[in-house]
């Protein structure tokens, strides 16, 4: 077989649903791997499985029936997404799913460990096809975070773009890419959409997910005794790579920064607009990039994307100014970006190929990602890719569309 046809499956920290993306994979020879996007979409949680899995978040706790029980609920949510992806785009020849982080254990600068629910088990048992899953644990085992997993797309994505050039992706954490110096290097720069998911849900009684549209943060102002309290947050001046994730960011972290101090809800909520834009601004200065190529569940807030631009302006000492794509004008659609991952990742490992960049995560090597879960037919591997990746090209069915 020449190329397969994957799905990829994730749901991510704003465990507001699971996005699914189907694509076509090959390997045309030269180092270069070629995507097909296929479409993409997102299936919403269950209400009561979502709420029961925000609870469970840090610095709650679980037992074990209940960690059971959610590993089990989120397979099987995984599984109809599966199958309602295949419904809707076409048979699949392999499924990759990054599950639902639920804990990444990170301690004294380093990951000790990560926990992803969604168990393969379901999604091969209701699809027949072959599940690659547990896709973070081997990097982490090898000394790296196991996130941001996103470095394998963007460094080979991003290989022809004017250097250095940076992709963003703003989920509920926000984490770049750079591409463009000796090696790739990613990390996670702070909270993307956590913190205003949680002052959303608070500041309307729990009747809004978010701050839609950003339209709450529009009507208020920066409270700048709070913005300090925030930016002083140790996290932002470690040294990448680095990952954190809700069990850092979350509603009791919000909860201690604004004790003692009077802010209202839009006032909370530009406050934090304004912090996701100045981490990622500048943890994005310092690589001195030419452009930012933007995906992510952020893109659409339009008033932190305008607060993003703002500080990404060349207005202030050393730095120049950065231009802001998102990553739709490259041919990548934004709201489908990690499931394309996630495709790309299990797609690297059935044709044994390392799906992780030390430079990325900071595991001591290239390593083979995830455990595989066999369909219903038996499981036949095909011949490892006899060269490395060096490049992804973007192709659509008419017009090939390269990064250049």
């Amino acid at each position: 077989m020449s190329s397969w046809r994957v799905l990829g499956l994730i749901s991510g920290t704003s465990m507001d649903g699971i996005d699914v993306a189907v694509g076509e994979l090959s390997l045309p020879g030269g180092g270069v791997a070629e995507l097909r996007p296929g479409g993409f979409t997102e299936v919403a949680y269950p209400a009561e499985l979502r709420r029961r899995l925000l609870a469970a978040l840090p610095p709650a706790g679980v037992d074990a029936r209940e960690f059971c029980v959610l590993d089990t609920e989120v397979g099987l949510a995984f599984a109809a997404a599966a199958r309602a992806g295949i419904a809707e785009f076409g048979e699949v020849d392999l499924i990759a799913s990054l599950g639902q982080t639920l804990y990444h254990w990170v301690e004294d600068g380093r990951a000790r460990g990560t926990t992803q629910l969604g168990q393969a088990a379901w999604i091969a048992e209701a699809t027949g096809v072959p599940v690659i899953a547990d896709l973070r644990a081997r990097d982490v085992a090898a000394g790296g975070h196991g996130a941001p997993l996103a470095g394998v797309l963007d460094a080979l994505w991003l290989a022809d773009r004017p250097r250095p050039a940076i992709a963003l992706n703003i989920g509920g954490i926000a984490n770049i890419t750079v591409v463009g110096g000796p090696e790739p290097l990613a990390y996670d720069t702070g909270p993307g959409n956590a913190l205003l998911d949680a002052a959303a849900a608070q500041v309307t009684g729990g009747t809004a997910a978010s701050d839609l549209g950003g339209l709450i943060a529009a009507g208020g102002q920066v409270h700048e005794e709070l913005l300090a309290r925030l930016l002083a947050d140790d996290y932002y001046r470690e040294a990448p790579p680095k990952s954190t994730g809700k069990e850092h960011f979350n509603a009791d972290y919000l909860a201690r920064a604004v004790r003692g101090l009077d802010v209202s809800g839009p006032d909370l909520l530009a406050t934090l607009t304004e912090l996701t834009a100045a981490t990622i601004a500048d943890a994005c200065h310092r690589h001195g990039p030419r452009e930012v190529i933007a995906s992510g569940g952020g893109v659409h807030n339009p008033t932190l994307m305008a607060a993003l631009r703002e500080r990404l302006r060349g207005d202030r000492p050393g730095t120049a100014d950065v231009e802001v794509h998102v990553s739709d004008d490259l041919g990548l659609p934004a709201a489908g970006k990690e499931g394309y991952l996630t495709a790309l990742l299990g797609w690297l490992t059935w044709n044994g190929l390392p799906g992780n960049v030390p430079g990325t995560t900071g595991a001591d090597g290239p390593r083979l990602l995830g455990a595989i879960t066999p369909g219903t037919a038996p499981l036949r591997l095909p011949e490892p890719a006899r060269e490395p990746v060096r490049r992804l090209r973007i192709t659509h069915p008419t017009t090939p569309m390269e990064a250049e």
